[in-house]
């Protein structure tokens, strides 16, 4: 999966969670929950979501990890060992 397909997945399931919003207004290198306003809940089923779509184990113990959308991508990405 290319990094492009893994943040299409991600976020569809943001999507999915705050479907107010706009895709092509978040910025990839700033925290993604300031971004989109997302609580704990919505956060962790987000990760959740991603977990089901995608088939990756995200540990608690990574969440820390997961700031920015590019975060996530680069963490997925190694996850999938994705290429």
């Amino acid at each position: 999966m290319t990094d492009a397909e893994i943040r299409a997945v991600a976020l569809a399931t943001l999507l999915s969670i705050a479907p107010e919003v706009e895709a092509d207004e978040l910025r990839g290198d700033r925290p993604l929950r300031s971004q989109v306003d997302l609580d704990s809940m919505d956060w962790l089923n987000f990760l959740l979501g991603l977990h089901e779509k995608l088939k990756v184990e995200i540990p608690e113990a990574d969440y820390a990890r997961l700031i920015t959308l590019d975060d996530v991508v680069a963490y997925l990405h190694n996850k999938l060992g994705a290429g």
